[in-house]
C-alpha cells in the first residue's frame, strides 16, 4: 500500500484525464532551446526524464506567442514550425508513460523584460518604467497590437493541437504582461482594457475565446495567477508575517478574479503569489517555508469548482499529500524538486521517500544560470538539463580510488564513482560526514541542507564504498592502499584577515560560531558582507543578538560569488526587518578588547562597541595535502572547496564532472 494515496488519485482538467495529482511546474528552458527558440532533442530528454517517473502532468514553459511587438529576440522559447516535430515526439513518448503535456503560453514580459533581450522599446499595459532599468520607458500597447497578440495565441493553440499537446496554461502571474493588464497598479488605461476588473481581465479572456474558437475543446486551458502580490509599496515586497497594506492585488480582488476566470471558461486555476518586487514569493528561496503559498490556493478553492493547482516548495512528500488530503488544492506542482530528483514521483509511489534527493532552494543551479546565458540545471543534480550527455555509464576499467575528505564534494565523488563500478575508500578525519556544510546547516532556515546531508550519508552505504571515519589519510596509509586514483576533497579553511587585534578572545570565525565552539555575546560585529555574513546576521538576529555588518565593498553580497536575485532580495528584506545596521565602504582598522575601530569611505574613524567579532571574509582552499599528493601519485584530482572555495553547487559539480569520467 502506498503511504500517500491521495497524490495518486486521477483527476480531470477540462477534456483531459490526468493519472495523478502531481504536476511539473513550468520552468524556462531558455538557452536549452535552439537559436530560433524552438524545442530540440535536449529539451525532449529533459522533460522525458521526469515523465518516466510517472508524473501526471508536465507544464512546459514558457513560450512567447509573438515577438514582433514585444521585440524579444534572445533566449525566448517560441512555438515554431521547426520545433513542432520535437514537441510531437515529446507528447508521443510522454503519453506512453501516462503523462499529459501542457504548454505555458505568454503574451510577453512587459515592464519586467530584461533590457538585454529586447531589440526595440518594450511594451506594457500602460506607459511606465522598465523594472530593471528605470531609464527605459515601456510604452502602452495599442488596441491593434493587443488584437494581434490575441490572434497569435490562437495561432499557437492550433500548432499545439497538431503536436498532440493536451493543454495550455496562461503565463499570467508574477507581474508579467497579462498580470500587468489585470492589476490596477500597472494598468492605467482608460479604454476597454482598463478601469474595472472586468476590463482589466478582457485581454486574458479574449485570448481564451480565441483559442476556443480555433480549436474548441481539444485543449484544456488553465490560468496561472498570483492571488496576492505582497507589495507594501510600488517598489518593495513584504515578508511572510509582515504587517502591511497591499498596494498590488490583494486577496479579495484575487478571489473575485478567480470567480470571473472560472465563469469565462478556464478549466483550472494555478495559484501562487508575488511579483518581481517580491520575487521571493513566486520563486521562494531557503528562507521561505515549504508550502509557503498553499494558503493562496486554499482560498481560491473555496470559491471555485474547477481544479486548483497549488505551488511553492511542495517537494516534501508528506506536505504534498497533506495539501491534497485536506482538500486545500486539487493538484500540487513541483518545480525545483523535480530538478533535484527526476524520480520524485516513482520514489513516493514506492514508499522510498528517504531516497529522494532534496532541493536546497539555493537557485545557484537553476535560475542563476540564466545570468550566465546557460540553461537550467540543478546545484545537487548536475545531470538536470543535460540528461543524455551526463547520464552515468559503467566504468570500462574499474579502478581503486581513494577519496580524502567526507564533505559534500567527497561524498558526491564516492557516490558517483561507486555507481559506475569503481571501488572507493573514503577517508574522513572527523567522526561524522559532511564537512563545512554541517556547520552551515545549523540555522533553522538551513533545514534543507540538513536533509541533503542525511541523503548523502545514506548514499555512503553503497557496496562499492568503504568508509574510514576518524581516519586522517597520510602517505603511509595511501601507499598501503595503492589506489589508482587519489581525490583530494579536503575543503577550505576560514580566511583570517590581517587586522590588528584579530587574535583577541572576542574574535571568532563564522564556522566556529556555527559549530558552537565559541560563546557569542549579545552585541556582534560581523566583518564581511557576503551572503555568509548576511545570513549570519539574520541567524544571530533570530537568536536575539544585535548584529552589525561591516563590508569594505560599496554593497553587500557584491563579491565574486554571484547571489541569485530572489535570494539577495529576501536576504536584504530580512536584514531590514531585523534592523541590522550595514556599514558598506568601511574597513576595520583594529579590534580592541570590547570594540572595533572602523574607517568609512570619507576616512572618518570611529569605534563600535562589541561583545563578539565574527569573521566572515571568505574561505581559502586547503591544498596542502593535494600539493603533496601530486608529487607522489600519477592521477590526483582536487575537487570542491579544495580546488576553489565556493558553494554547495560547485562542490557537487566538481565531483560529478570528474567521477562520471574517471
Amino acid at each position: 500500500m502506498n503511504d500517500f494515496p491521495a497524490l495518486f488519485q486521477p483527476i480531470r482538467i477540462g477534456p483531459v484525464d490526468i493519472n495523478n495529482r502531481i504536476a511539473m511546474a513550468p520552468m524556462s528552458v531558455g538557452y536549452m532551446v535552439d537559436p530560433d527558440g524552438s524545442l530540440n532533442r535536449r529539451v525532449v530528454d529533459y522533460y522525458l526524464e521526469r515523465a518516466r517517473s510517472g508524473i501526471g502532468m508536465i507544464i512546459c514553459a514558457c513560450f512567447i506567442v509573438e515577438n514582433e511587438i514585444t521585440g524579444i529576440e534572445e533566449s525566448a522559447e517560441r512555438i515554431m514550425e521547426s520545433g513542432l516535430g520535437y514537441l510531437g515526439e515529446l507528447c508521443d513518448a510522454a503519453h506512453s508513460y501516462g503523462t499529459k503535456i501542457f504548454v505555458q503560453l505568454t503574451a510577453g514580459y512587459g515592464r519586467v523584460t530584461w533590457p538585454s533581450t529586447v531589440r526595440r522599446q518594450p511594451v506594457s499595459a500602460s506607459t511606465q518604467p522598465n523594472f530593471w532599468d528605470a531609464d527605459i520607458t515601456c510604452r502602452a500597447l495599442t488596441i491593434e497590437e493587443i488584437k494581434k497578440i490575441v490572434n497569435a495565441m490562437g495561432d499557437a493553440a492550433e500548432k499545439l493541437t497538431v503536436a498532440k499537446v493536451d493543454g495550455v496554461e496562461f503565463h499570467a502571474h508574477e507581474g508579467y504582461l497579462f498580470d500587468q493588464f489585470t492589476t490596477s497598479l500597472w494598468n492605467h488605461r482608460t479604454d476597454q482594457y482598463g478601469g474595472s476588473l472586468e476590463n482589466r481581465l478582457r485581454f486574458s479572456i479574449e485570448c481564451l475565446q480565441e483559442i476556443r474558437q480555433r480549436v474548441g475543446n481539444r485543449l484544456a486551458v488553465q490560468y496561472r495567477f498570483g492571488l496576492k502580490h505582497y507589495l507594501k509599496d510600488a517598489h518593495h515586497g513584504a515578508l511572510p508575517g509582515e504587517t502591511f497594506e497591499e498596494v498590488g492585488r490583494d486577496v479579495e480582488e484575487g478571489l473575485q478574479m478567480a470567480r470571473m476566470l472560472e465563469a469565462a471558461g478556464f478549466d483550472a486555476l494555478h495559484v501562487d503569489a508575488g511579483c518581481y518586487e517580491s520575487w521571493y514569493w513566486p520563486h521562494p528561496p531557503i528562507h521561505q517555508q515549504h508550502g509557503c503559498m498553499v494558503d493562496m490556493a486554499a482560498r481560491v478553492k473555496e470559491v471555485v469548482t474547477v481544479p486548483v493547482i497549488a505551488v511553492g516548495r511542495l517537494d516534501v512528500p508528506a506536505l504534498a499529500y497533506q495539501v491534497i488530503e485536506e482538500k486545500k488544492a486539487d493538484m500540487v506542482a513541483l518545480g525545483r524538486g523535480l530538478l533535484a530528483d527526476p524520480q520524485w514521483v516513482s520514489k513516493v509511489r514506492s514508499n522510498q521517500v528517504e531516497r529522494i534527493r532534496p532541493c536546497v532552494a539555493c537557485y545557484d543551479g537553476c535560475f542563476a544560470r540564466y545570468e550566465g546565458h546557460r540553461p537550467i540545471s540543478c546545484a545537487v543534480n548536475p545531470a538536470a538539463g543535460r540528461e543524455r550527455s551526463y547520464r552515468l555509464a559503467p566504468a570500462a576499467d574499474p579502478k581503486k580510488i581513494a577519496v580524502i575528505g567526507g564533505g559534500i564534494a567527497g561524498m558526491e565523488f564516492a557516490r558517483v564513482a561507486a555507481a559506475r563500478g569503481h571501488q572507493v575508500t573514503l577517508f574522513e578525519q572527523n567522526a561524522e560526514l559532511g564537512g563545512t556544510v554541517v556547520k552551515a546547516a545549523v540555522p533553522a532556515f538551513k533545514k534543507d541542507l540538513r536533509r541533503l546531508l542525511a541523503w548523502y550519508r545514506r548514499q555512503m552505504s553503497h557496496d562499492g564504498i568503504r568508509l574510514r571515519l576518524q581516519t586522517a589519510a597520510d602517505l603511509d596509509l595511501l601507499k598501503e592502499l595503492q589506489p589508482d586514483v587519489v581525490v583530494a576533497a579536503t575543503g577550505a579553511t576560514p580566511v583570517i584577515p590581517p587586522i590588528p587585534g584579530v587574535d583577541r578572545e572576542l574574535v571568532a570565525t563564522s564556522v566556529d560560531l556555527l559549530a558552537e565552539k565559541f560563546s557569542c555575546g549579545k552585541s556582534v560585529i560581523i566583518i564581511g558582507g557576503g551572503l555568509v555574513g548576511c545570513e549570519m546576521a539574520i541567524w544571530l538576529s533570530q537568536l536575539g543578538k544585535k548584529a552589525t555588518i561591516i563590508e569594505m565593498l560599496p554593497d553587500v553580497m557584491a563579491g565574486d560569488v554571484f547571489v541569485p536575485h530572489q535570494v539577495r532580495l529576501m536576504t536584504m528584506d530580512l536584514l531590514k526587518f531585523f534592523k541590522v545596521p550595514i556599514l558598506t565602504a568601511t574597513t576595520v582598522c583594529e579590534i580592541e578588547a570590547k570594540a572595533v575601530k572602523i574607517s568609512s569611505k570619507d576616512s572618518t574613524v570611529r569605534t563600535l562597541p562589541a561583545d563578539t567579532v565574527a569573521l566572515a571574509v571568505g574561505m581559502a582552499a586547503d591544498q596542502a595535502l593535494y600539493q603533496h599528493l601530486c608529487r607522489r601519485f600519477d592521477s590526483v584530482y582536487a575537487i570542491g572547496d579544495c580546488r576553489k572555495a565556493q558553494n554547495v553547487m560547485h562542490a557537487v559539480w566538481d565531483a560529478y564532472e570528474i567521477a562520471r569520467d574517471v
